[in-house]
């Protein structure tokens, strides 16, 4: 699938590459959906000895089974698959509380689990900049009820109704990299009811 590119008009957005396998005492793969090409790709390019110092961990999310059997027969010294990134977030942990010096970050596929995921590696003292990303797949986005808090997954259209408290919410384009996501505000507080008809986002 091709690499997605977004428009440039959202300054906060973070910028996404691709994915090069790098020298490392040890590798951590994470990906989800369509990411799961993205991980095939960086391994094809890698040298004999990556896949021995290799962890993936896996969400195919609405990819099924189309890249779980690939992986698997990859052959790295750890693969996991699982069904969410919270099923998935306690091991992303364990491997990086227990990392040497020399870990190697690679994040692919969907803007919410690549950013929770760069989250979790800043917070034990990875820098942001040393960690690859690359966007494959859907643009939707992971969005922060300013309001509630509640976090609502995978939103495509602007305005969306929060799935916590359920305002209706106008997507700012502004990301926050310690939420991991967009920034959403109610959009008829003024005017209850007012709400113009949802579009969809990129």
């Amino acid at each position: 699938m091709a690499k997605t590119e977004f428009p440039k008009s959202i300054i906060s957005r973070p910028v996404y590459g691709e994915l090069e396998p790098r020298n490392g005492t040890s590798h951590l793969l994470i990906a989800d959906g369509e990411g799961g090409q993205a991980i095939l790709d960086v391994v094809a390019k890698a040298d004999d000895g990556f896949l021995d110092r290799a962890h993936i961990i896996f969400i195919p999310k609405d990819t099924k089974e189309k890249y779980v059997s690939k992986l698997e027969s990859l052959g790295a010294k750890q693969c996991y698959t699982g069904p969410s990134y919270e099923a998935a977030v306690s091991r992303i942990r364990r491997v990086l509380s227990d990392a040497s010096n020399g870990l190697q970050i690679y994040l692919a596929g969907s803007e919410g689990v690549m950013g929770q995921a760069q989250r979790e590696a800043m917070n034990v003292g990875y820098p942001f900049q040393s960690i690859q990303t690359e966007h494959r797949g859907s643009k939707a986005r992971r969005m922060q009820c300013v309001h509630c808090k509640g976090i609502t997954e995978d939103v495509i259209t602007d305005p969306f109704v929060c799935s916590h408290c359920g305002l209706n919410l106008f997507v700012r384009d502004h990301y926050s990299r310690r939420l991991a996501a967009f920034q959403g505000v109610c959009i008829d507080a003024e005017d209850p009811g007012n709400v113009p008809d949802p579009v969809e986002i990129l």
